[in-house]
């Protein structure tokens, strides 16, 4: 089986439909109701996306309730001896959360306005079932490539729950009619709100307040208020800012319903957070590497001729603070052009200035200025691979979402902590757009959508 998949390739062999344009269609939301406690407990039913719980927040959200979502997304097999029964004991979960009134469907189909409030910053957008298209048609667009083992598991768990049970992740640039109507119905009164700790459910400590979003949603169902939307996004096209393994999970499925010969249905849609960028749009953090079995030293050593390289004292200790003069001085520098800060918790190096000449040697002259401008480019083509000599792969290159957990990789290791600077969203689309994928783990949008709020169930009634 290949490591990587192209999700362009899901559909090729069969005749699905391609959409005239961006095109968002209302559905009727499975939801959490008062059986479950939803009124008073819906952070307790809900949970973090799949691809950020670990086997320990796996437990935790399972103790939060016995009707946490997570025993739909992560579900575990029935016993030791029946590999894969996990899926199966997913969709049984479901049906019987549904039959028993656990879960129960909104009366009318919806655009659902969704708003989360982090730390001040807003985002907002609609959930809804986006036509599923072909990268190539120019309304989707990724920006990562996929690996085969992510959608796989997920592609058994859609087949089996006949489910979308949580959203992927989209921007668009916006400002139009749809972002008013957003706009609007902000001010009005709620469907559901809750507040959320959306850090590792293992690592939440009592007190503590840090990572808490708010989350509220309103239904979207009057008729000329959707039609206004539909004619807004459909000239537009969107960027996948998470959920890459989600999608090509979607078309997937969808190329087998129609070899199937089911013909269109609801596996030509797929459940979707749209987000206008330019008005309310998420923030854009770095995702850090960790490089093991290269020390900090032998890393500048052999960055000296490639990079500029300065020694820095901010990084002495191993209290937040050096960190956060670290990233500090890795920001300043990162206004002038590419800069990497490296350390092991004690010694630390700040990488600017990568001359002419490695660039050109390690940087495909075939791909597009966007593509050769990034950081994150640079990062793993001309520092990890050219200039340090390491295999991209996992084992030897590990991602972290924060700067301490890296900086802890790479000491327990024996290796160097690569932080980088957040890639603009701007970067973002710009490689998308030129039909081109970024290198994996590129960028981290937060905050992420909360799953469990709404679920959308591939069927006809």
């Amino acid at each position: 089986m290949r490591a990587m998949v192209d999700d362009a390739a899901a559909a090729a062999a069969t005749d699905v439909p391609t959409p005239a344009g961006l095109v968002l269609a209302p559905f009727r939301a499975a939801r959490f109701t008062a059986a479950a406690g939803a009124a008073e407990n819906l952070a307790a039913l809900t949970s973090p996306p799949y691809d950020v719980i670990d086997d320990a927040g796996v437990t935790a959200l399972e103790a939060a309730d016995p009707h946490n979502v997570v025993r739909l997304i992560l579900p575990k097999d029935r016993s030791a001896g029946e590999p894969g029964s996990r899926y199966a004991r997913a969709a049984e979960t479901l049906a019987d959360w549904l039959g028993s009134g656990i879960l129960a469907r909104d009366d009318a189909p919806a655009l659902y306005v969704y708003e989360e409030e982090q730390d001040g910053h807003r985002q907002r957008g609609l959930v809804g079932a986006v036509a599923l298209a072909d990268p190539d048609a120019g309304i989707i667009l990724p920006h990562e490539n996929t690996m085969a083992g992510p959608v796989s598991d997920r592609l058994a768990l859609q087949q089996a729950t006949r489910a979308n049970l949580e959203p992927i992740f989209l921007l668009y640039e916006g400002g139009g009619e749809t972002s008013r109507i957003v706009a609007e119905t902000v001010a009005t009164e709620p469907l559901l709100a809750t507040v959320t700790d959306d850090r590792d459910p293992s690592q939440i400590g009592e007190g503590d307040s840090g990572g808490c979003v708010a989350h509220r949603i309103w239904a979207l169902t009057e008729p000329a208020t959707l039609v206004t939307i539909a004619a807004d996004l459909l000239p537009r096209r969107a960027v996948i800012a998470d959920g890459h393994h989600r999608y090509a999970t979607y078309r997937h499925y969808q190329a087998e319903r129609h070899a199937a010969d089911d013909g269109p249905g609801p596996w030509d849609f797929g459940l979707t957070f749209l987000v206008d960028a330019t008005v309310s749009g998420p923030q854009v953090h770095p995702i850090h590497r960790a490089v093991r079995g290269l020390s900090v030293a032998e890393a500048a050593r052999r960055a000296e001729g490639a990079f500029a390289v300065r020694h820095l004292t901010t990084a002495g200790a191993a209290g937040s603070a050096d960190v956060a003069l670290l990233l500090d001085e890795l920001a300043k520098a990162g206004q002038a052009g590419h800069a990497f800060a490296i350390t092991d918790g004690r010694d630390a190096y700040l990488l600017t200035e990568p001359s002419a000449e490695v660039l050109a040697r390690s940087l495909p002259a075939d791909r597009s200025a966007a593509f050769r401008g990034l950081d994150v480019t640079v990062a793993h083509l001309t520092l990890i691979s050219d200039v340090w000599g390491q295999e991209d792969k996992v084992g030897v290159v590990d991602y972290f979402h924060d700067a301490p957990a890296a900086i802890a990789a790479a000491a327990g290791g024996a290796g160097t902590a690569l932080l980088l600077n957040p890639t603009p969203v701007a970067g973002v689309t710009a490689v998308a757009g030129a039909g081109e994928r970024m290198p994996r783990k590129s960028t981290l949008f937060t905050p992420k959508p909360r799953t469990g709020l709404l679920i959308r169930l591939l069927d006809e009634s």
